[in-house]
């Protein structure tokens, strides 16, 4: 069959010519490997994937129309780029957009928190949970406004009123950018499908429409609703533009230089067999392209080339990257170890490059549960962490991906892998970069929300109330998601609060997350730090300048140096007058490494005490026992082992305290709490922490 599509395409070469070649645009049809040219075995893969026998994954740029399916015109158009050449992409162009510097700029830095993950009326599930909060709302939220959540009374305002006790310093809109269109043109009277089966569904039965809209997204070549978006799909691409156009405006709104940073950004939201593989696109500046959907491109590869073409490679000072959340859903999929299409090592290379290029970060924490790790999963060889145990979406039993993948983590179903995990992640990287050359997965660590309600930030235990509209918004409901949290923040090291300083220590990755509390953790590596550093006043510029901060790779090892010193300093978040943040209990180094092909941890408490005898009383939630305002420690690693690549990152934990459950169980009567308040299963305290970006090290080859 192969054989005889060659003759074809032969065929069609001297018929045709170059005549194809007006309709290339800027894209390159059938340049699989994005080399800028097309070969004769590419236009194979692409005669393979019309035929069905392999996936539209091995040629995403052979789908110029983005319908999911590789077309006869589509192999033409082929041909004619290799008959031809490429056109040459855009010269890439320095960052457009140059701010002054803000008068308390730091070159020490400040940190600044966050929340880079948030839903509002936009995104179709928060709509059809009854959220009616827009982006401009969202972002007052985040500065410390008070907003109204569902459920809605009879005029269609909410009836729950919440508000930030302290306000962050920036955030980002995240709707999903699938069904932007949709929501829009189902919502809005007289548009041309406003009448369709579909809308009519999706506005008069929330429950079976998130359903079918849902599953979409899980499909192996996801389509739209043709009765909305019309056979092209042109009804919805239209839709989203005024749609994106209010996304934007929102933020540029928002924006107040030094006091507040917004950013334009989005939600891909791909889900192939019921896995999450979600990720927020997050802009630099407001030079931004059309939001890109897993209609147009179902797979991650996809998604990240089509960034590159369109935002960093377009000549516009535009730049992004793209945040991977909940792999805790994913069955093994977010990280897989795999490049699609790719033929020979370099092409490996090149593709894990882009990985690590687009992907610097990753979602550690959010309301959905912890992705840090996991106990009990194959390929990782060290004792187990008690602290992994921390808010797992699944309870145990779970069956064990080991190197495959499942489906239907987004519903709590299927196998669960290590790499479902940032730690397995953060090893696979590891063993990958041995390999190639580039570890693709190289990642920094922030947490966010997920909130559907568009409250950033919304992330205190003891007035938490939900944060998805209607779908949690009683407190039966809330108790009955109970793996469910008030998510997590994001804070970063920048020298001042503004979009280009806060994107730069995103790439950078000098970032690090907490379970939602405001503790300030800072770490540097290097190798010869003096031991008494955490007494000197000069310990961030000594960090600095004889290491790397967190995020970084540490420099070339001295002959004389025995091992990786790490410096690291903590403070308690202070809270509120009404609301005192909780004393520190204890810093741990986590470490990961490779020796002979296998994955390993171990884990160091290295400040602070574990059996400080803090506790908490359950039916007050108050707090007693002995804890630390501040801890810094200077830290060698004792069993270090120059061969073997590795990276450390630092958990710090606080004293117990309240889990959020306890919070709604006390407020009710005890004839009206249901059983979830009593079930010894569900934990009633909980440990904030907070994790650092690891700092890798590389051996010298």
């Amino acid at each position: 069959m192969v054989r005889a599509w060659r003759t074809l395409l032969g065929s069609v070469v001297l018929t045709l010519g170059l005549t194809w070649s007006s309709v290339l645009g800027a894209t390159c049809t059938g340049d699989c490997d994005g080399s800028g040219q097309v070969s004769v075995d590419e236009l194979v893969v692409m005669v393979n994937v019309a035929l069905g026998n392999a996936s539209l994954s091995a040629c995403t740029n052979g789908d110029s129309d983005g319908n999911g399916e590789i077309s006869v015109d589509e192999i033409v158009a082929a041909v004619s780029s290799a008959l031809g050449a490429c056109p040459a992409a855009p010269t890439p162009t320095p960052t457009a957009v140059v701010e002054a510097p803000c008068p308390d700029r730091n070159p020490a830095r400040n940190v600044y928190f966050g929340d880079l993950h948030v839903h509002t009326v936009n995104s179709f599930d928060a709509y059809l949970w009854e959220t009616r909060t827009t982006p401009a709302d969202a972002y007052h939220f985040a500065r410390g406004e008070a907003l109204s959540l569902p459920p809605l009374d009879a005029n269609g305002n909410g009836t729950r009123q919440v508000r930030l006790s302290r306000p962050l310093d920036f955030a980002a809109v995240t709707d999903h950018s699938e069904f932007l269109g949709e929501e829009e043109t189902c919502t809005t009277p007289g548009s041309p499908t406003y009448d369709s089966a579909s809308c009519r569904e999706f506005r008069d039965s929330p429950g079976t429409a998130y359903a079918t809209f849902g599953a979409r997204l899980t499909q192996s070549r996801p389509r739209r609703l043709a009765d909305v978006c019309g056979t092209d799909n042109q009804v919805c691409l239209q839709a989203v533009a005024p749609v994106w156009a209010r996304i934007q405006e929102a933020a540029a709104a928002a924006y107040d230089q030094c006091r507040f940073t917004s950013f334009v950004a989005y939600e891909y939201s791909r889900s192939p067999g019921g896995s999450t593989m979600h990720r927020n696109v997050i802009f630099r500046n407001e030079r931004v392209p059309f939001p890109i959907s897993a209609f147009e491109q179902p797979t991650p590869l996809g998604l990240w080339q089509e960034l590159q073409h369109t935002c960093r490679d377009a000549g516009t000072g535009c730049d992004v990257l793209a945040i991977p959340h909940n792999s805790n859903e994913s069955n093994g999929r977010t990280f897989a170890v795999e490049y699609p299409g790719a033929q020979n090592v370099d092409e490996q290379r090149a593709q894990a490059q882009l990985r690590a290029d687009m992907e610097p970060l990753v979602e550690i924490y959010q309301h959905k549960g912890s992705s840090e790790c996991r106990n009990g999963l194959s390929g990782i060889i060290g004792a187990p962490d008690e602290q992994c145990a921390f808010e797992q979406r699944r309870p145990d039993p779970i069956e064990d991906c080991g190197d495959g993948i499942g489906q239907l983590g987004a519903v709590d179903l299927g196998c669960v892998s290590r790499l479902d995990y940032v730690r397995g992640a953060l090893l696979a990287g590891l063993q990958e970069g041995a390999r190639l050359g580039v570890n693709p997965y190289r990642l920094g660590f922030v947490g966010s929300t997920d909130t559907h309600n568009g409250t950033p930030g919304f992330t205190e235990e003891a007035s938490f109330i939900g944060h998805a509209g209607t779908d949690d918004g009683t407190p039966a409901l809330l108790l009955y998601n109970i793996t469910h949290s008030p998510g997590a923040l994001v804070a970063v090291w920048a020298e001042e609060n503004s979009r280009s300083s806060i994107f730069d220590a995103l790439r950078r990755k000098e970032s690090f997350a907490t379970s939602g509390t405001r503790i300030t953790a800072r770490s540097f590596g290097g190798w010869d730090y003096p031991a008494n550093l955490c007494d000197s006043p000069d310990l961030v510029q000594t960090g600095y300048t004889r290491g790397v901060p967190m995020g970084g790779i540490l420099p070339a090892r001295p002959a004389t140096a025995p091992a990786p010193v790490l410096v690291i300093s903590a403070l308690r978040d202070p809270g509120t007058a009404e609301q005192p943040g909780t004393p520190l209990q204890r810093l741990q180094v986590v470490k990961g490494w490779i020796a002979d092909g296998q994955a390993h941890q171990q884990i160091y408490d290295v400040a602070g005490d574990a059996n400080n005898g803090a506790d908490v009383d359950l039916s007050t939630c108050t707090a007693s026992g002995p804890g630390a305002d501040a801890l810094c420690t200077v830290w060698t690693d004792p069993d270090f082992n120059p061969a073997q690549p590795a990276f450390y990152y630092v958990r710090v934990l606080e004293n117990p305290t309240c889990r959020w459950n306890s919070f709604v169980c006390n407020r009710l009567a005890p004839d009206h709490r249901p059983a979830a308040c009593d079930d010894p299963n569900v934990p009633k305290t909980i440990q904030e922490r907070a994790w650092t970006s690891p700092i890798w090290y590389e051996p010298t080859t």
